[in-house]
This record gives structure tokens, C-alpha cells and sequence, in this order.
């Protein structure tokens, strides 16, 4: 699997970014940077999915973002912001092209169009953060799920995602008990089946229409900066 925002690259460009490159794969639950840390690389998702995760001193978490082969990490250390105000954990295992950050910095001065691209996809962070703020204070848990699930299909590719009911209670910042009850109503509802921490999609029409409204606005969002629908 390749990286959309690399494929989207001038061959000049490439070639000046290709050498700080290497691809390197990364096991679920992986921390690629932490909040309040330096951002030491770069990742462009080519597999992996991974989640932008704000925590709290109590150790409770809640997902801000989701990134995959659509986007990446860290790109923000190269355009003069070096501290990351969140942790990007590895979501599902995966490919991630790593880039060194002074080498995508150095591509980027010297690319009006690079650094474009990088700045628009920033945009998108930014978007999909304040949807994700909007969607934690406005929806219902059920309606979230399905969102998530959605999204996280959407980047990885696959009907079946091996998800634990703590670890999407992590992510959705709420009672493992509110998960349980919500994965049973939609298992009853034949939109997923979950067994022995995998979740596999059975109704993909009925998951979204099931979701929030956040899941087609995160969409839009990204079709609208970067002419893409992922």
C-alpha cells in the first residue's frame, strides 16, 4: 500500500525526499510520539492506521484523530512546530514510510508546492480535531461507534479489525460498559459481528447509516483541501 499524500509528489520532489526515507513496520499499540515531547520523525501511514490520542493526568484517553495511508504525522515538526500536544499510537499494525524531519523540512523550503500539501494536510488535522470535539459533546455513544468503525474500515481496508472493548472504550472516551452494550445492540442488529476481541463488519450501508453525521463531514472535509474522499 502506498502513501496518498507521497503519490501525490512531483517526481522532483520525490527524488528530493527520497533519500530521508525508509519503510519501516510497526505492531498495534506502538507509540510513534508522545504529548509534550519532541517529534524526532516523520510518519506517512502505508498500512498502519494510527490515532491522535489526548490524555489525561487521571490516564483516561479520548481519539482527536485518525490517520492513514491518507495522510501523515508529525509533518508539523518539520514546519517549525516541535513539540507534539498529543500521542500517535499505532491503531492497527502496518507499513509507515518514516522520513527524518529535518529532511522533509529541507524538501519543503525548497518546494512551494510540498509545502502546500503539507499545510493543507495540517488542515485536515485541524478539521477532523474540532469534529471529533463537536462529536464527543453532541452524539450518542451508539452513533459514534459506528462512526469510528467506519472510519477506521475506510483507512484500513478490511471488514474485520482487531479492536478490544477497553481499547475502543479508550478511544471513545467512554465505560467499557457503555461499549459492551453498544457492540450488542449492533451485533443483534446483524451491522457487526465481535468475538474474542475482533469485530468484523457485516452491513457496511447499515454501519453508516448508523453513524454521525462527523463520519461524512471528516470526508468532506478532506475531499475539499485535498481532493480526496478518504
Amino acid at each position: 500500500m502506498k502513501n496518498l499524500l507521497l503519490s501525490q509528489l512531483s517526481q522532483h520532489d520525490s527524488s528530493q525526499l527520497e533519500r530521508h526515507l525508509k519503510v519501516l513496520s510497526f505492531e498495534q499499540h506502538s507509540v510513534l510520539f508522545d504529548t509534550e515531547r519532541e517529534i524526532e520523525r516523520v510518519y506517512f501511514p502505508a498500512g498502519a492506521v494510527v490515532s491522535l490520542v489526548a490524555t489525561l493526568e487521571s490516564g483516561d484517553t479520548v481519539e482527536a484523530a485518525m490517520v492513514g495511508a491518507d495522510g501523515v504525522l508529525g509533518a508539523s515538526a518539520a514546519l517549525g512546530g516541535g513539540i507534539s500536544f498529543s500521542r500517535a499510537v499505532v491503531q492497527l499494525s502496518g507499513d509507515i514510510i518514516v522520513c527524518t524531519v529535518s529532511g522533509l523540512r529541507s524538501a519543503a523550503l525548497q518546494s512551494p508546492a510540498l509545502l502546500s500539501l503539507l499545510l493543507r494536510y495540517e488542515q485536515t488535522i485541524y478539521a477532523q480535531v474540532q469534529q471529533s470535539a463537536a462529536c464527543f459533546a453532541a452524539h450518542q455513544v451508539q452513533a459514534r461507534l459506528c462512526r469510528w468503525l467506519m472510519r477506521a474500515r475506510d483507512l484500513s481496508g478490511t471488514d474485520i479489525l482487531p479492536f478490544t472493548q477497553d481499547y475502543l472504550a479508550g478511544m471513545l472516551g467512554v465505560r467499557r460498559t457503555s461499549v459492551t452494550f453498544v457492540a450488542h445492540a449492533l451485533q443483534s442488529a446483524g451491522l457487526i459481528k465481535y468475538v474474542r476481541g475482533k469485530i468484523e463488519i457485516l452491513d457496511v450501508e447499515g454501519l453508516q447509516d448508523s453513524a454521525c453525521e462527523c463520519y461524512e463531514a471528516v470526508k468532506r472535509h478532506s475531499a475539499t483541501l485535498l481532493g480526496s474522499g478518504k
